[in-house]
């Protein structure tokens, strides 16, 4: 592929409006999809916002009525703001896209730039995102008291960690040594073009994660760089390896189309 444009939409102070990046981001789609712009990955800070994909549940959403802007994306709810570096890749890729083959590039990417800063992280099976890994289950402390023989999660489906304490919430999750999400990833493919993108948790008050259910996942939690380092990680010291490790694994990625495999033809036998 051709060179990957970055621009640097807003942070800190001026972070930007999750509306008003989403409408930058339907325009530059339109633009590369008439070849008007180059591959642009928009890279950004958004005030405290809930955004839910299009597989939420209703039993995910803030229980105390918080307002949660709705999108055209895949996944389900998360959360954006302060700390959290949010990156929109828009490229064309060839048809019929390989969405799994995209989504495991930018994966790989904040893997690696996950590993400059010294945090080991990975993926999990059936889980999209970039993830620090728990202790084996056997080793992990037990939960208010309870042996792991007990815990509500693992006999309840429906058991919600909003409603039973901070023991329970995604952002003790690395007290309790279970996996954790330090990047969350959900997109869409229109005309060939990518959009929406990534979201590494750098340094955020991961308590926003507390009020929801984060990508629709109970028996984990979510990380932050800064959390997992112990010390102080800022998105400025983020920003510039994170393009780095995009621009190599996205310009020298191998495109190819998603392998459709054609139903066999039916052959039917006729007798005399």
């Amino acid at each position: 592929m051709g060179e990957l444009r970055f621009v640097r939409m807003g942070f800190g102070d001026e972070a930007v409006d999750y509306q008003a990046a989403w409408g930058e981001q339907r325009r530059v789609h339109a633009a590369r999809f008439a070849d008007e712009v180059p591959d642009t990955v928009i890279l950004l800070e958004h005030p405290p916002v809930y955004t839910a994909g299009r597989r939420t549940e209703d039993s995910e959403r803030p229980l105390d009525g918080t307002p949660v802007i709705d999108v055209d994306r895949g996944g389900k709810i998360t959360w954006h703001g302060p700390g959290q570096l949010v990156g929109y890749p828009i490229q064309k890729l060839p048809r019929p896209v390989d969405v799994v083959a995209h989504v495991r590039r930018l994966e790989e990417a904040l893997i690696r730039t996950c590993a400059e800063f010294g945090l080991e992280t990975t993926r999990v099976e059936g889980r999209s995102g970039v993830w620090v890994l728990g202790d084996p289950v056997e080793q992990r402390p037990a939960l208010g008291g309870l042996s792991l023989d007990f815990d509500p999660r693992m006999q309840d489906e429906e058991f919600d960690p909003r409603l039973n304490g901070p023991e329970y919430a995604p952002s003790n999750a690395g007290q309790r040594r279970e996996d954790r999400k330090i990047a969350a990833i959900g997109i869409r493919v229109a005309k060939g073009v990518t959009m929406h993108g990534f979201a590494l948790n750098v340094n955020p008050d991961n308590k926003w994660f507390d009020k929801i259910i984060p990508c629709g996942i109970r028996d984990a939690g979510v990380a932050s760089l800064a959390n997992e380092l112990g010390r102080d990680v800022t998105i400025e010291e983020v920003l510039p390896v994170v393009e780095r490790h995009l621009k190599d694994v996205l310009e020298n990625a191998d495109l190819r189309p998603r392998v459709v495999e054609k139903a066999p033809v039916a052959v039917t036998a006729s007798g005399v």
